[in-house]
């Protein structure tokens, strides 16, 4: 159970966190063991319990990448952790961080590692994360470490932030042509298509069409929106199962145009984890399980599995990768070259770099196609039902005269 609490330290600061326990006892041992005089202890009520896992933990990139980069240059100052951890959480505005930067205090004033201790937020501190801490631990490279989560997080926010903005304003055209047919059929049509059905006069063929619209969705439009909505709420659920998330991946990757784009983003995020692992000293098959873990297409993850266990074999890196389409051509002759000139983090990073170059042409094609395509489309429904307006309107005014 999770207990809130407020103490003093042995210089006499107040600090507040949390900290889990069994119960309110051997919480209040393991605060007194680490020196906090306790003011308050009180448990943390949660209404939604079982959903607790399931939410986000709200830590943003940006703030991870300032956290990194302050942690780091703290340490090259000779701050200790524990008051490198104890500043940045108190100036963090950001509420979670600073929560869990107070639970990390307590892990470390129990004798706990800075690794272990991150390793015990994972919505917040990855598992990549926690493992780069710990050879930066090992090998007294804290900082440099730090920096390069700093860099990496960066470069991945910048990525989803490009591939996000390209999908927006197809969306929002999209949006909003939902919105004009909707008060198109709705709010504007049905007076006239009564007018025009008064005089008995028949209709053109535009209009005959646009009519049985109008009266199908008067009709059927509320099935047919809740039919939709339990449609993506079964999509939603199945997407939340491995064999589901796996099937949206593979759909995801087959799409014709942000398909590709998708999969540069994705093995652009591979090379750059394969790069930093292998600068950073892990063995070969440590780096694959943790490329794989972070990796956020579960597609890509499954072939990363398959070039594990056949690299286990003794087939190497290049190889494996070989055997599956997903990882594209360059990616895998510039292994195979790192692999044989021993260099294969700065091959890997080339790789990268060259795959997020053209990610970002092929977001500004796609943008040049989708623009103007969804502008089409909008145009064409309006126009469609203005060409039907104006016909039924001449055609009553001929059987007038």
């Amino acid at each position: 159970m999770d207990y809130a609490y407020i103490a003093y330290t042995e210089d006499r600061r107040l600090v507040r966190g949390k900290i889990s326990a069994a119960n309110e006892q051997v919480a209040s041992e393991a605060l007194s063991k680490v020196g906090y005089r306790l003011v308050s202890l009180k448990p943390v009520v949660s209404f939604l319990p079982s959903l607790r896992k399931y939410l986000p933990a709200r830590v943003k990139a940006q703030d991870m990448v300032l956290f990194s980069r302050q942690l780091a240059l703290l340490t090259d100052s000779g701050v200790g952790i524990i008051q490198s951890l104890e500043l940045l959480a108190e100036q963090t505005t950001n509420q979670r961080l600073r929560q869990v930067l107070n639970d990390v205090v307590v892990d470390l004033r129990g004798g706990s590692s800075l690794s272990a201790a991150f390793a015990k937020h994972p919505r917040v501190f990855s598992q990549l994360y926690s493992r780069m801490v710990a050879v930066g631990e090992q090998t007294g490279e804290l900082s440099i470490i730090l920096r390069s989560m700093a860099d990496y997080a960066e470069r991945e926010a910048a990525a989803m932030a490009k591939l996000k903005s390209a999908l927006t304003y197809p969306a929002i055209v999209l949006v909003l042509a939902i919105v004009v047919v909707y008060i198109l059929v709705k709010v504007a049509l049905p007076p006239l298509m009564n007018i025009f059905q008064s005089f008995g006069t028949q209709l053109p063929l535009p209009t005959r069409i646009m009519l049985a619209v109008v009266n199908f969705a008067n009709a059927y439009g509320l099935y047919l929106l809740l039919a939709v909505v339990v449609l993506a709420a079964l999509t939603f659920l199945y997407t939340r199962t491995a064999a589901g998330r796996y099937q949206f991946d593979k759909l995801m990757l087959r799409l014709p145009i942000i398909g590709r784009l998708i999969l540069l983003t994705e093995l652009s995020r591979v090379c750059r984890t394969l790069s930093l692992l292998f600068r950073s000293g892990l063995p070969l098959p440590e780096i694959t399980t943790l490329t794989r873990r972070v990796s956020g297409n579960r597609v890509v993850a499954t072939a990363l599995a398959d070039v594990e266990q056949d690299m286990i074999k003794g087939e190497g890196l290049s190889t494996p990768m070989s055997k599956h389409p997903v990882f594209l051509p360059l990616m895998v002759a510039m292994t195979r070259v790192g692999e044989e000139v021993g260099n294969l983090d700065q091959t890997l990073m080339t790789v990268a770099q060259n795959y997020e170059v053209e990610a970002e042409d092929r977001m500004r094609t796609a943008l040049g196609l989708i623009e103007p395509a969804m502008i089409i489309l909008l145009g064409g429904m309006v126009g469609f039902f203005a060409v039907s307006l104006i016909m039924s309107l001449y055609g009553v005014l001929g059987s007038m005269g």
